[in-house]
Order: C-alpha cells, then sequence, then structure tokens
C-alpha cells in the first residue's frame, strides 16, 4: 500500500484515472517522477486556460511574493485587488459594455454558483430555480440541486427541492422546441410549477458531455426570461475566460446575463478564484450576508490582472480561433470519418468525442486509458462517461496540439481492433 492509499480519502478521483506522480509542468507538458511526459488535454478540468506555470503570469506572482505583498487579507482593500478590478474593468466589462458590480466569493466556483442562487431568491422572493438537464454546477448542497447527473447527488440527501429541470437541446431534444416548452409550463396554470426566481443554464455543457447550446436558443431563453420577470444566471465558469474564443461563452449570443458565475481560469495561474458578476440594480446584499474567509485571494488577483494583461497583448482571442478551425477539421476528418457511429461536438478548445454507440463506459474508459500510456491526459465527461472531452490549455502550440490529437486517434484504432 502506497502513502496515498493509506492516508488518503476513498473520495480521491482523478489520481485513479491518471495513476502517475507528478512533480513538474510546463506549458502543456507535465511530468511524472518516473521521467514519463505527458501532454496535457485535462488543463485542471478547465483551469489552466494559461497553461502551467506560464511565464509572464509566474513572474508576476513571484515579484508580488518577493516584495511580501498582502497574502491574505478576507475582503479588506488590497492594491491587489484594485488592480485586478481596475483591469477588469478596463479589458472586459467596459470594453464590451457591460455593467456587473462584482462579488468575490469562497475560493471555488461552487460557492458563487450558490451566492447567485441565494441572491437570486432574495431579489425575487421566490425559492423555485430552473435548471436543465445534463447540467453541472459543482458539488456543494445548492449547486447539487441544480445538477442533472442522479449519480453524484446519490449521497446529499433532499438536494433537489424547489428545483424543476428543464430539457436542454440535445438528443432527441433537438426536434423537440425546449423552450416553448417551458413557456408552456410557465403559462399553465395547471402545470404543477411555480414561476421560479431563476434560471441558471451553461451555454456549453462541458461535464454534460460537451453539448453547445445553439445561439437562438440561447437569445430565446434570454426573452423568455425578460418576459416572465424571471433571472438568467449563466455558469460559465469552465467554458468562460476565453475558452470558446470570446472571454465569456454568451457573447457569441448577443445576450446579457443577469448574473454570471466565473471561477476555475480567471485566475490565471490555477490559484483558487471565484467571481459573481452581478447587475447593479440586484446587488441588494447587506454587509457580510454572504462570506468566507478565503474570499479575495490576493495571489490570485495577481494572477488574473497578468492573465488579463497577457490575453490582450497576445491577442489570445484570435489564436484561439485557429485552433479551433484545427481541432474542428481534425476531429471532423480524421476521428469521425473512422466510424458513423462516432459523433463530433464542440467549439473554440472545448471539444468532445462521442462513442456512446459503441456500448457502455467501458469503451471510452479503454481510450483515455490507452491515451494515457501513451503520453497523453484526457478524461471523460457526458452520460455514461462515453464522450472523450478535449480541454487543452488555450496557448498549447500547435505542434503538441497536433500530437495530442494524433495519439487519440491512435488510441480509438486501437480499442477499435482490440
Amino acid at each position: 500500500m502506497n502513502t496515498f492509499e493509506k492516508c488518503e480519502s476513498n473520495v480521491r478521483s482523478y489520481c485513479r484515472t491518471f495513476p502517475a506522480i507528478f512533480h513538474r509542468a510546463k506549458d502543456s507538458i507535465v511530468y511524472a517522477e518516473s521521467g514519463e511526459e505527458y501532454i496535457d488535454f485535462f488543463a485542471g478540468a478547465g483551469a489552466l486556460n494559461y497553461g502551467h506555470n506560464h511565464d509572464y503570469i509566474k513572474q508576476k506572482v513571484i515579484s508580488y511574493l518577493d516584495a511580501d505583498g498582502i497574502a491574505h487579507a478576507l475582503d479588506m482593500y488590497t492594491s491587489a485587488k484594485e488592480k485586478f478590478l481596475a483591469k477588469f474593468d478596463e479589458v472586459v466589462l467596459s470594453s464590451k459594455k457591460l455593467d456587473y458590480r462584482i462579488q468575490f466569493c469562497g475560493p471555488t466556483g461552487t460557492n458563487a454558483v450558490e451566492a447567485a442562487l441565494k441572491l437570486a431568491r432574495k431579489v425575487k422572493q421566490r425559492s423555485g430555480i430552473f435548471s436543465f438537464m445534463g447540467a453541472y454546477h459543482g458539488m456543494t448542497l445548492g449547486s447539487l440541486s441544480i445538477s442533472g447527473n442522479i449519480g453524484i447527488r446519490a449521497g446529499a440527501i433532499g438536494t433537489s427541492s424547489n428545483v424543476t429541470f428543464m430539457p436542454y437541446p440535445y438528443g432527441f431534444m433537438e426536434t423537440f422546441d425546449t423552450i416553448e416548452y417551458i413557456e408552456t409550463v410557465l403559462n399553465d396554470v395547471n402545470s404543477g410549477i411555480e414561476k421560479p426566481a431563476a434560471i441558471i443554464f451553461e451555454t456549453v455543457q462541458a461535464e454534460g458531455g460537451v453539448v453547445v447550446a445553439p445561439v437562438e436558443w440561447i437569445q430565446r431563453l434570454r426573452n423568455l426570461c425578460n418576459e416572465h420577470d424571471i433571472l438568467l444566471i449563466c455558469d460559465d465558469i469552465q467554458v468562460g475566460c476565453g475558452r470558446t474564443g470570446s472571454f465569456f461563452s454568451f457573447e457569441r449570443a448577443d445576450i446579457v446575463p443577469d448574473m454570471v458565475v466565473l471561477s476555475k481560469s480567471i485566475s490565471g495561474y490555477g490559484f483558487p478564484m471565484s467571481l459573481l458578476l452581478i447587475k447593479p440594480e440586484l446587488d441588494i446584499w447587506e454587509p457580510g450576508e454572504h462570506n468566507g474567509t478565503f474570499r479575495g485571494n490576493q495571489l490570485a488577483f495577481i494572477g488574473a490582472t497578468a492573465a488579463l494583461e497577457y490575453r490582450e497583448s497576445s491577442h489570445l482571442e484570435k489564436d484561439v480561433k485557429t485552433k479551433e478551425l484545427f481541432l474542428k477539421s481534425f476531429l471532423t476528418q480524421e476521428i469521425a470519418s473512422i466510424s458513423e457511429k462516432i459523433a463530433i461536438r464542440g467549439i473554440g478548445m472545448i471539444w468532445g468525442i462521442d462513442v456512446k454507440n459503441f456500448g457502455g463506459s467501458d469503451f471510452a474508459k479503454s481510450i483515455t486509458s490507452r491515451c494515457f500510456e501513451l503520453g497523453l491526459i484526457v478524461e471523460l465527461a457526458g452520460r455514461n462517461d462515453t464522450v472523450i472531452k478535449l480541454l487543452p490549455p488555450l496557448v498549447i502550440d500547435m505542434s503538441t496540439l497536433q500530437k495530442g490529437c494524433s495519439i487519440i486517434k491512435a488510441a480509438l484504432n486501437e480499442s477499435l481492433a482490440a
């Protein structure tokens, strides 16, 4: 029995899928103590859009530490926070003509989701929330209550109170007018479903299997919320911060949610950080009404400011679009062409290879396991874990991106031949 098995809880997860002891990482490569090198198509589950130990961000963090910068300050005023707020307002909010207050929540995305749910109910004085089938929003009780996977909710009794799951445009529901269905439910006095305080959604259901919502659907959802006095909350934790190309994933639909949840890559360096963006008229919190000891991570402020500077100077959005074209081309021509049973979905630099038509999760797992043996870290998502989810760092160089994709192709062919 090794040290991890002896000391660590059974709840450990990713280490079971990627059984190596990692000790350093740089850019898009992770190094194991054994000497093996792995291309990273996992990127900290989306927390490492700028890769591992990004030089520009790292130097900013080191300089701050060398100067004995404040490391912990709760929600007190600090120079690090001031610089982040000013930069975020300049290059994200003002440049996009968005008017949001910024709330610093606890260090993980699920805490910002909890804050959004709590605030929505406070504002509208209604308890109900609409979420979507296939959704994933986090592992605390409120976030679990609005997540679709029954399996992950099994250990938390009573999480579904006051939550109604609506159909997302996926599978057979792609030919079903899901917005009209929600409209009908809201207008039918005998539907048994009360008007909610908010509807929370993902423009791309990442954990749900990389399901990309159509632009028209997103726009109709926004209009529906307007017509029925319902707040619209966009969970941009995994697909925000440039993952789909633009900084926010909802920009392609030209809508403005009432609240936006950000985490994962907002800190730029993998530091814990989460934000809730709130339209000013909704910011009715009393001081300290939603707090936490580690809200406002000072090192995360430094990393986030540096990431925004780098994003601006390097024209990262344009670079993501170039890599999106490569991924779309490779996956449709080199992967989907292998079998008509394979489905490809994605946008920007999040893509899914759906192999559910080959059976259960065992086939998909055989592919990702073989990928790991060949030097690629890539995870599974979707219903029954049958979708191979590509989530490389946005800054990955093209040759490494191509090599990682070639490994997936080889592993897929080997699994089909077995």
